[in-house]
């Protein structure tokens, strides 16, 4: 696409978001995770529809992209360098680390601070950067003082190797206690239409100007069946049942910030559209009220 043709067609999906205070985001951005192979490791098995994906999402406005050095593991963050870098000026990268992979669908939190000092030297080479915008505690280990886990992303972040910190599958008094480490700007925990067991962590969020991240937003399952009250809906809107899960998602609190991943450019520009659509209160109640 002609680059005339792309900045025609840019917009800022959801509305804008200021992540600690000084770093804009579009509130709806896209999550990097499903580009790799089956299980989030290896390669993808279209390789050149991954690169396509990424540029396609930039094109579309987005300037937030999410991944994580165990994604492949390295995988995604390689791909988002070969499709965007030298990358533009308002893009904002956010990765993660503190999981070790021990193959496909196999997930192991290590908050070492040495290993986690060793995964943001790593992810800034192959990013491309000097700095990270948004770098995330992907688990707490327990094994760990949080307080050293965080810690070492404090001294990293002191050292000018990353902007701004975030958690991921936290609660609220982790969020606190870790705010007495460094100031937490972000928190990336399971959340979508149909499951809401972080509700007191978005309702903390929303309070405090902290992002909220849904990982798994289009998780609407049985809600989206054939018949379902939900397919119903967005028949009516002229949308697709993902659509309105997002839209939903953007309405519930102004610091959400979800990050719709997929592999195809096609479900991508489905899932972008859902910027378009406002509810009103009675149908963000009716949705609210599904799962």
């Amino acid at each position: 696409m002609a680059d005339s043709q792309a900045n025609q067609q840019a917009r800022q999906p959801g509305g804008q978001f200021r992540l600690g205070g000084d770093l804009p985001v579009h509130r709806l951005g896209y999550g990097a995770m499903q580009i790799t192979g089956k299980g989030i490791w290896g390669e993808p098995s279209d390789r050149d529809g991954a690169i396509a994906v990424l540029r396609r999402a930039v094109e579309l406005g987005v300037n937030f992209i999410d991944t994580a050095d165990s994604y492949g593991p390295f995988v995604s963050e390689e791909l988002i360098r070969e499709a965007l870098h030298p990358y533009p000026e308002n893009l904002v990268i956010a990765t993660k680390g503190g999981l070790l992979r021990t193959g496909p669908d196999g997930w192991v939190p290590l908050g070492k601070p040495a290993y986690l000092r060793q995964q943001v030297e790593t992810s800034l080479r192959r990013l491309g950067v000097e700095r990270i915008d948004l770098y995330q505690l992907h688990r707490v280990d327990r094994d760990y003082p949080l307080a050293d886990q965080v810690g070492e992303l404090k001294s990293l972040q002191d050292e000018g190797k990353m902007r701004h910190i975030g958690l991921s599958e936290v609660d609220a008094e982790q969020i606190e206690e870790a705010g007495k480490t460094a100031e937490i700007v972000s928190v990336q925990n399971l959340f979508n239409l149909a499951t809401r067991h972080h509700e007191a962590v978005l309702d903390y969020a929303t309070e405090h100007n902290v992002g909220f991240i849904p990982w798994f937003p289009i998780a609407t399952g049985e809600l989206a069946k054939p018949g379902s009250v939900l397919e119903q809906a967005a028949n009516e809107h002229g949308s697709s049942p993902a659509q309105l899960a997002l839209a939903w998602l953007l309405r519930r609190s102004p610091v959400m910030l979800p990050i719709p991943g997929t592999s195809k450019v096609a479900h991508l520009e489905d899932n972008m559209a859902a910027a378009d659509i406002e509810l009103t209160d009675e149908e963000f109640t009716k949705l609210s009220a599904l799962a």
